[in-house]
């Protein structure tokens, strides 16, 4: 007697933003609320895990820069597999799926396999550290131009020097995500092979939107000693350009309307 095959479901690559709970899109937060397992990483925060059912399976996969508990391709296929049970997977990412966060190679993964899929988009960890610190990231008297770009270099391709430096303008902004480990080498290399001179402002805003959120001021000049002062820790961002000396003007501000809020209306 023949079986029926198992009914596949959608699998989502669901964007959990920069941290905050509260900044979820209502469709991240239904498909977290129907899901059967998520898949996770280390950056999601622990108020965004404890909005999972209590009987959804949770398995960390554990990505964080420098840092892997799985090869991306056992995610890979550990997400195939889950599928493939029937299961309702989500397979839940800091920030955005497809903004440095490899749902591109995941999604291929399941095109692959023949598993339809899903991304629902986030807020991006870029507008919700500028969002939170008072860092516009375009400006009409700053940059007129944004570049996100990641500080983590591939360890296979043998890459003596960071090249897209040499692309960059020093009148935009440049956002790098996952650099905290190569801040000082980034920051000498925009200084010796792009445009950006030594004092050049720069913010680095670690644990944008929760309660933890650190951000420290310095130039790329003087920025291996602001890291041997303060204790960052990931995830952090790195915003560089004359935009990030607006955080003393408009910080305040946010501060202010936080503190006007009935208490347990935001995750702050």
């Amino acid at each position: 007697m023949s079986t029926s095959p198992t009914p596949l479901h959608p699998v989502s690559l669901v964007g959990a933003g920069p941290g905050a709970a509260d900044l979820l899109t209502v469709r991240a937060l239904q498909r977290l609320q129907q899901a059967d397992v998520v898949l996770y990483d280390l950056l999601v925060s622990p108020e965004i895990l404890a909005l999972l059912p209590k009987n959804c399976e949770r398995i960390c996969v554990g990505k964080r820069s420098s840092r892997h508990t799985l090869p991306q391709a056992e995610i890979n296929r550990l997400i195939v597999a889950q599928a493939r049970l029937g299961r309702r997977v989500v397979r839940l990412k800091g920030g955005d799926p497809f903004i440095f966060g490899r749902g591109g190679e995941e999604m291929q993964e399941l095109a692959a396999a023949g598993i339809p899929c899903e991304v629902v988009p986030a807020v991006t960890a870029a507008m919700g550290a500028a969002a939170a610190s008072g860092i516009p990231l375009t400006h009409r008297d700053h940059a007129q131009m944004v570049s996100f770009v990641t500080g983590h270099r591939r360890m296979d391709d043998g890459a003596a020097k960071l090249d897209w430096i040499r692309l960059l303008n020093a009148e935009s902004t440049l956002v790098i995500y996952m650099g905290l480990g190569e801040a000082t080498r980034i920051a000498a290399e925009l200084m010796e092979h792009g445009e950006h001179a030594a004092d050049t402002p720069m913010a680095i805003v670690s644990s944008a939107t929760t309660p933890q959120q650190h951000i420290v001021h310095t130039t790329l000049g003087e920025l291996p000693q602001a890291l041997q002062d303060e204790r960052l820790v990931s995830p952090a961002l790195l915003i560089i350009g004359s935009v990030t000396t607006l955080h003393e003007e408009l910080y305040p501000l946010i501060v202010q309307a936080q503190a006007m809020r009935p208490a347990g209306s935001t995750s702050e």
